[in-house]
């Protein structure tokens, strides 16, 4: 059977609406943070997840009275991290930070980013204009 012009530009369009409409849901907002408030973590990085969307540290901060407790913080988009000075390799299990994050509005163990401390010194943000600019290059 032949199509009509107009029939298949309908369709094509409700795909096509369809199509983003899912890709839309796919991303997710930040007001699952609390940004308004902000939490230091001296912390050991378990892992270190170099992945799109959305890069994450995991890290075990010790609170003193018994086991440490875990956290997962997220970060903006390797590519957007890359222009704040961001390398795939910054992070590896068993280094040492102070991260400073806007926690989970629910209270559990998680947080976004801020700004982060290496051992060795060095402050990145979450990406350009999120937290401290990339060191300049000597």
């Amino acid at each position: 059977m032949v199509q009509s012009p107009l029939r298949m530009i309908l369709q094509v369009a409700v795909a096509a609406t369809l199509g983003g409409a899912s890709f839309a849901l796919a991303h997710h907002s930040f007001s699952m943070f609390d940004m308004t408030k902000k939490v230091t973590l001296d912390a050991t990085v378990t892992e270190f997840q170099w992945t799109n969307p959305h890069v994450y540290i995991e890290v075990d901060v010790p609170d003193g009275t018994g086991p440490a407790k875990h956290w997962s913080v997220e970060l903006g988009s390797p590519s957007i991290l890359l222009k704040g000075g961001w390398k795939h390799n910054v992070l590896k299990k068993g280094d040492k930070a102070k991260l400073i994050v806007s926690p989970l509005k629910n209270g559990q163990s998680g947080g976004f980013l801020e700004t982060i401390t290496l051992s060795d010194g060095r402050v990145l943000g979450n990406g350009p204009g999120r937290g401290p600019q990339a060191p300049q290059a000597k």
